[in-house]
């Protein structure tokens, strides 16, 4: 099998939409790699894990899932069919029976990490200066507006609702980007994740939005798993 023939499928975290992988999908294009990215409505997670497979159900072929931040939820409880690899890019792993709440408190908060609180629909949102503090202070002036413009709330419960049944990592070959400059989720927490997935771990100096700062690295990881998926 050709790496052609593998599709990568995106799922973006919250606060923001499948735009955030913008750099990552030409990237792999450059290299003949298919993606599509996963329109999350970041409802619930049920909801989420819904989008992603019916995402998978529109593709052909053996797939790799790719996520960032709280996507990394989303994609271990993804429907198993042709799933071939993960991708987590500093993405949460929750275990079966633990929220994403219980891996975030594990550690200290980073000092820039906003303080959030839900909405009265129960949304949360973050700060405009938030982006440029802790979700993406490496990016450009450019992609900080954009990352701010095209923002999409998260609804409390995703970060609080435990997972329930199996999860692929534990039977899917997967890799895990750290990102030791991320303000949102602490390395240490990263770490323990990435270890205890026994993930394939590469370990770099980017901030929280690697798929917007470093798109090339994340490139270079995800061609990895698809590598793998495709039997090279």
């Amino acid at each position: 099998m050709a790496m052609q023939d593998v599709t990568v499928l995106l799922a973006h975290g919250g606060w923001a939409d499948g735009s955030s992988w913008a750099h990552v999908i030409t990237g792999l294009a450059a290299h003949g790699i298919k993606s599509v990215a996963a329109p999350l409505p970041l409802t619930d997670l049920p909801d989420d894990v819904a989008a992603v497979n019916r995402s998978i159900e529109r593709v052909q072929g053996p797939v790799v899932l790719a996520a960032h931040a709280y996507a990394g939820a989303v994609i271990g409880l993804a429907r198993p069919d042709r799933v071939k690899a993960l991708v987590y890019m500093n993405a949460f792993a929750p275990d079966d029976g633990e929220a994403l709440t219980d891996l975030f408190f594990r550690a200290e908060p980073h000092p820039q990490a906003p303080k959030l609180a839900p909405d009265g629909d129960n949304l949360l949102w973050l700060p405009e200066d938030a982006f440029a503090k802790a979700f993406s202070h490496n990016a450009s002036a450019e992609d900080l507006t954009v990352l701010a413009a095209v923002q999409r709330p998260l609804r409390f419960s995703c970060m609080t609702v435990k997972t329930t049944g199996p999860v692929l990592w534990k039977t899917v070959p997967t890799w895990y980007l750290v990102a030791e400059n991320d303000h949102m989720i602490v390395p240490a927490t990263q770490h323990f994740m990435a270890e205890r997935m026994n993930a394939t771990i590469r370990s770099h100096a980017v901030d929280h939005a690697p798929i917007v700062t470093a798109p090339d690295l994340v490139v270079d990881i995800i061609r990895e798993a698809v590598q793998s998926a495709a039997g090279h």
